[in-house]
């Protein structure tokens, strides 16, 4: 039997408990594969009580999930308590959502979960606590670091409409302006490619490279960073095998056409990424990190602490979450540092 996905917690006050619930609620309709929750039991307990949806929980271990799951959504206790309410994040979140992070990794790198999801969690928590990282992202990379080494994360959105890849991820676009180079790109397109191979069973990956300005440049006349950063990155790969082409203009590459042209879209900083694909499959869309010695998949929506508690939420993207991270595993076993 495949081992159960390790979803985390997420931010207590946030959507991550009310989705989870729901998505455990339809595990027999939608048939999705185990799973089993990482927090404070009776946080989720008073949750699904104001819910009105009364779910039963099986506290245990990762071993326990897949006999429990058809009667009851397995919990593993982190050991940090949560008593934020919905929609009010408290002194016990930040802790809480990390230490469901680190025990989802540690359970998945030790072999006792396939993969790791996550729900979402709220930087601005975090900030205040004192974490240190942009995002998930950057964390899960710390996590899997070795003394020798640290891996690279390269962020995929990916949906059965479109997956996309931003080269720099969680920065201000200054930033990324600073930050962007052609060995970056190619390094990022290398290890979308590795990914695309090994966990979609895309032979051949072809790969569309957008360019950083308007027009990807006008040959210079609206900027030189087309010419001099991002086409050398493209002629690189496109000298080591790579089915590439770059770099194109951005407002051109998302329509129906030009999307079967590719399998997936190599864009210079985050919402040229993003805003395609988050108005193409809002609800089904998933976040997923290549480069990781595990797999990782997470729902792409935020904390939503609006909605935090009502029955608002909708678990789509969980759900999506869910069913990829289980496809990737059983494409290729998960590995370990």
């Amino acid at each position: 039997m495949p081992k159960p996905l390790a979803l985390t917690s997420g931010e207590p006050a946030g959507i991550g408990p009310d989705v989870t619930l729901k998505a455990w609620l339809r595990r027999d309709e939608l048939k999705l594969p185990t799973f089993y929750w990482l927090g404070d039991a009776a946080s989720l307990e008073r949750r699904s009580k104001a819910l009105g949806l009364n779910v039963a929980l099986a506290e245990g271990r990762p071993e326990d999930a897949n006999d429990a799951f058809a009667r009851a959504l397995p919990v593993v206790s982190t050991g940090h308590a949560a008593t934020a309410l919905p929609g009010r994040p408290d002194d016990s979140s930040a802790g809480a959502a990390l230490a469901s992070i680190r025990q989802a990794v540690k359970d998945v790198m030790d072999g006792r979960a396939s993969a790791v999801v996550t729900n979402p969690i709220a930087k601005n928590v975090l900030y205040r606590a004192g974490f240190r990282h942009p995002g998930h992202t950057e964390y899960l990379a710390e996590l899997a670091a070795t003394k020798n080494a640290t891996p690279q994360p390269v962020m995929m959105l990916w949906s059965p409409a479109l997956a996309v890849v931003p080269v720099t991820i969680h920065v201000s676009l200054r930033e990324a302006l600073a930050q962007l180079s052609s060995d970056l790109i190619a390094t990022t397109a290398r290890i979308v490619v590795a990914g695309l191979k090994s966990y979609f069973g895309i032979a051949h990956p072809r790969l569309a490279v957008s360019g950083l300005n308007p027009h990807a440049g006008e040959d210079g006349s609206l900027g030189t960073e087309d010419r001099t950063i991002v086409a050398p990155a493209v002629d690189l790969l496109r000298g080591e095998g790579l089915n590439i082409r770059g770099p194109l203009p951005a407002d051109t590459m998302f329509h129906d056409a030009a999307r079967q042209t590719y399998d997936c879209a190599i864009c210079m900083y985050h919402d040229q990424a993003l805003i395609p694909i988050k108005t193409l499959a809002f609800e089904d869309a998933v976040n997923v990190t290549l480069g990781l010695p595990f797999i990782r998949t997470s729902p792409d929506h935020g904390t939503a602490f609006d909605i935090a508690g009502t029955d608002k939420p909708n678990p789509s993207s969980l759900i999506a979450a869910l069913r990829l991270a289980a496809r990737m595993a059983a494409a290729q076993p998960v590995r370990r540092l």
